[in-house]
């Protein structure tokens, strides 16, 4: 059986990672039973998680899971679609993923509020005297990975902007599908749903949060993505 290592339901969310999110639908749409497991990003094979353990092999990053139990599982997450449709379902995954993942991030972590009621939080098991330090150790090393990425360069009014318009160019494709593709998911429907479920919650006081609440198709499309892979857990996105 896959053991997947992640994170757990926080800050509103199924997961708090967008990433063990679309990990799991994948599982999920795949058909495969798992276990799943909390972890920290250190104990994985690349030093971030989600990572899996299926049966000894030990595999990180969300991409490479969804190729390998696509290849080891004989399942295929985008059947059905066209050449083109493929190509375009991984465009919309980089999107969500290189961008505007990044740009919701900046504003969940380098926002002092939201820091602090929020990822600050993963340092909660950290004993007492050691905890304010490791908590400002994990801001700067994130700070560090941000602005290395470029996103933490812009100012936070610039970030929005950016962020808008990945939000506009999701909703101009999805238009009135039920999903990105159709009337059924596909993996690329697994990325897009995690990133915005995490700019929608209203756990975090974001813009983004704003400009995606301005646009109804998403908001239904991200309770329709949620009833259907986390039926069980309490209303998280905003109404």
């Amino acid at each position: 059986m896959i053991t997947l290592y992640g994170t757990s339901p926080m800050f509103g969310l199924p997961e708090a990672s967008p990433y063990v999110m679309k990990t799991e639908i994948h599982l999920i749409m795949a058909g495969l039973p798992y276990r799943k497991v909390a972890a920290g990003p250190q104990q994985g094979p690349k030093g971030k998680i989600p990572f899996i353990d299926d049966d000894g092999t030990v595999l990180g990053d969300s991409t490479f899971i969804r190729a390998h139990i696509e290849r080891t599982r004989g399942v295929d997450l985008d059947a059905g679609l066209t050449d083109l449709e493929r190509a375009q379902a991984w465009a919309i995954e980089r999107m969500m993923e290189d961008h505007l993942g990044w740009a919701s991030g900046c504003f969940r972590w380098l926002d002092e509020a939201n820091f602090e009621k929020g990822p600050a939080h993963f340092m909660d098991d950290v004993p007492e005297p050691a905890r304010a330090a490791a908590i400002a150790e994990l801001y700067d090393r994130v700070k560090t990975n941000m602005t290395n990425q470029g996103m933490a360069r812009h100012s936070p009014a610039e970030i929005a902007w950016l962020g808008a318009r990945s939000l506009a160019a999701l909703s101009a494709i999805l238009g009135d599908n039920e999903f990105l593709f159709g009337d059924r998911p596909t993996g690329a429907d697994a990325t897009a749903y995690s990133i915005l479920a995490g700019v929608l919650t209203p756990f975090f006081d974001m813009p983004l949060r704003t400009a995606a609440e301005a646009m109804p198709n998403l908001v239904t499309y991200a309770a329709r993505m949620e009833a259907l892979f986390y039926p069980g857990f309490s209303q998280a996105l905003a109404a």
